[in-house]
């Protein structure tokens, strides 16, 4: 790493003047929109007041998904092994559909701000959603804001040189900022505006790229041939390795690839990327979060289509030129003897991950690649500040409300904002972990933990939403009895190592030989089976309990008997007493000193005029769902042409 970083420091006026640029126009947005939008009460905070029109939603969605680690993590897995990562990315263009079409009418009916908050509704009990609430809020400290820091120091240590830990110390006080003072209304602003930076640096450097190398045709003539120098001297005695190791795959610009010796096979391409893909878009609490906020359910599909259609684009601005990285810099990028890895990048199993930071800082004229590190901050800032603001509103709604059944509006407020600062010391003392556990092909890290853990969550959510014969006995089974085979999965491969090329791993075929896409399939069908099973063996749940909150019930207009009425009417009455008790204290509230209202203002803790008993109306307002057919029909129609140029997409590098 020395020696690329001792090459470019980045200390020219055009560069520092960008990127002080950049750090400017986000606060400036984040102010903007904090001042604009109401934060005063729950839904305002969380979910900036339902008003989102479907431009910030899809831009957002898409912000939120494109983190550091798709730039460090696509480039990285294109540059060892070719296009067929991509298909992680053109999977979504279907999977986004069924967010928008099937599972947000139901979310919305439900009238819940948080995923464990609609499984409580629909299964009742509290063992679900706390045990999503919980596996939640540990996936996001530990695999995704651990994952984005450690992908995005990799590209400050290549691009500056700077100390690892300020540089993300500062990322993560800015973050913080405005992700504390805002609410979702400035992440989704931000959100929008960072967007277009990310998708204007990418595409720069992908120019840069393609005319460093000659051009596309260019890419498929040398990317077979992109062989390290150096392989030469590796010690036979000491390293049993094969021409496979250093010589790039044949298949490379196949989508689509053999079902028993391709890296991605393609039934685990198509279906088992499929069932991560339902968790994650459809499931998890930092994109539906975004959806929840549009102002339609049409917004909400319109969304979702520009969502689909910018997934297209990380094929061409992260696969390609992590490929074309590899043709320029093979003995670095394609690095196989173990002392040149540990010497280039700190790590003997390989160097893939440098690809796109090593093409930046190589590439890219002065003035730009102060640009695409202010993308690279984009991308890190935009997708932890998402995380920061979904696992506070998690925690908030899920967990504190049980601590603190009688808890007001402004003291959740101020929980979730402490939660974040919780988070962020948390993540920097995991930054350590990250660094020593980091091996190969971190987007490969990424889906492997992702296809051990997340689908027997899909299968519930799955269920839940289409099948009413699902209850609270089989979901909770289900989901330990799923948690229970993917640790099976997972502990052993942690145990032996995944291995590398030259390192082959010692784990034995019976617990590590199925790919894990394909482990995903099996593991989903068990969990569903296992599911229906229990549920069948046990007492149905009656419609009565299961309006709006199904999708055959969701155009229901009949009261809902909720299956914790009693619990739910007893904390309603007890927050109702401790209001009363409390209105003394509102009243002495009103006299504060001028520096305690500016800082209340900052915060928005005191300057709402609105009676509780209005906010609380408010909060409760159903949804409505109907669409203006005009409108239905525009995005019905724009939806099949997404998936028309899906297909063809799909076919094309089939």
């Amino acid at each position: 790493m020395e020696n690329i970083s001792n090459k470019v420091t980045i200390s020219n006026a055009a560069d520092i003047s960008v990127i002080v640029g950049y750090f400017v126009m986000v606060l400036g947005v984040g102010f903007w929109s904090m001042f604009r939008t109401n934060r005063g009460t729950v839904g305002g905070y969380f979910l900036a007041g339902r008003s989102m029109s479907w431009w910030p939603v899809g831009a957002s969605l898409f912000a939120s998904n494109i983190g550091s680690g798709h730039f460090v993590g696509l480039a990285g897995t294109g540059a060892a092994s070719g296009i067929a990562v991509g298909g992680f990315e053109w999977n979504a263009l279907f999977t986004v559909l069924l967010l928008g079409w099937l599972f947000v009418p139901v979310y919305l009916t439900a009238g819940v701000i948080t995923m464990p908050e609609y499984l409580k509704k629909r299964f009742g009990g509290t063992r679900i959603s706390l045990y999503l609430s919980v596996v939640s809020l540990l996936l996001y400290i530990f695999t995704k804001i651990s994952v984005d820091m450690f992908s995005g120091a990799v590209f400050i240590q290549q691009a500056l040189g700077w100390n690892i830990y300020l540089s993300v110390i500062a990322l993560l006080i800015i973050t913080a900022v405005y992700t504390v003072t805002g609410g979702l209304a400035a992440l989704m602003y931000t959100d929008t505006v960072q967007t277009f930076v990310i998708i204007a640096g990418a595409f720069a450097l992908t120019g840069f790229s393609f005319a460093e190398i000659g051009g596309y045709s260019a890419l498929l003539a040398k990317y077979g041939s992109a062989v390290p120098h150096n392989y030469t001297s590796l010690d036979p005695q000491r390293y049993n390795i094969s021409s496979q190791c250093y010589t790039p795959r044949q298949d490379a610009f196949t989508l689509l690839r053999n079902p028993t010796t391709g890296d991605l096979p393609w039934p685990g391409v198509l279906f088992g990327i499929s069932v991560s893909g339902i968790w994650y878009w459809c499931s998890d609490q930092v994109i539906v979060q975004r959806c929840l906020a549009a102002r339609s359910l049409t917004h909400v599909k319109a969304g979702c289509i520009l969502c689909g259609y910018l997934k297209l684009l990380p094929m061409f601005l992260m696969v390609f030129p992590g490929m074309i990285s590899r043709i320029l810099y093979p003995d670095e990028v394609g690095c196989v003897v173990p002392e040149d890895c540990k010497r280039i990048c700190e790590t003997e199993v390989g160097c893939s991950n440098i690809a796109y930071p090593k093409l930046v800082v190589s590439v890219m004229p002065s003035g730009l690649r102060g640009l695409m590190l202010a993308v690279m901050l984009a991308a890190l800032m935009s997708s932890l500040a998402s995380i920061f603001n979904s696992s506070s509103t998690l925690f908030t709604m899920d967990i504190w409300t049980r601590i603190r059944p009688q808890a007001f509006e402004r003291e959740l407020i101020i929980v979730g904002r402490v939660w974040v600062l919780c988070i962020v010391a948390i993540s920097i003392c995991w930054i350590p972990v990250v660094q020593a556990a980091q091996s190969g092909q971190l987007f490969d890290y990424i889906q492997s933990v992702s296809s051990y853990l997340s689908p027997p969550i899909a299968a519930i959510f799955l269920l839940a939403v289409f099948v009413k014969r699902v209850n609270e006995t089989g979901a909770f089974w289900g989901l330990i009895g799923g948690l229970a085979m993917g640790l099976c999965r997972m502990l052993p491969e942690f145990w032996f190592g995944t291995g590398s090329c030259v390192f082959p791993s010692d784990c034995p075929f019976l617990l590590c030989g199925i790919h894990y896409l394909h482990f995903a399939i099996i593991l989903f069908l068990c969990t569903s089976v296992l599911v229906l099973i229990v549920s069948i063996c046990s007492e149905p749940i009656h419609d009565r309990h299961l309006y709006r909150l199904v999708f055959s019930l969701r155009h229901s207009k009949e009261d809902r008997e909720d299956l914790d009425w009693e619990q739910q009417e007893h904390g309603r009455r007890a927050k109702e007493t401790e209001r009363q008790n409390n209105a003394a204290a509102v009243i002495e509230e009103r006299k504060k000193s001028v520096i305690n209202r500016m800082v209340a203002s900052l915060c928005n803790m005191g300057g709402n005029s609105e009676e509780p008993e209005e906010l609380e109306n408010q909060e409760q307002q159903m949804p409505d769902i109907s669409e203006d057919p005009v409108w239905k029909y525009t995005v019905d129609a724009n939806a099949l042409i997404m998936m028309a140029v899906a297909v063809f997409m799909w076919g094309y590098f089939a």
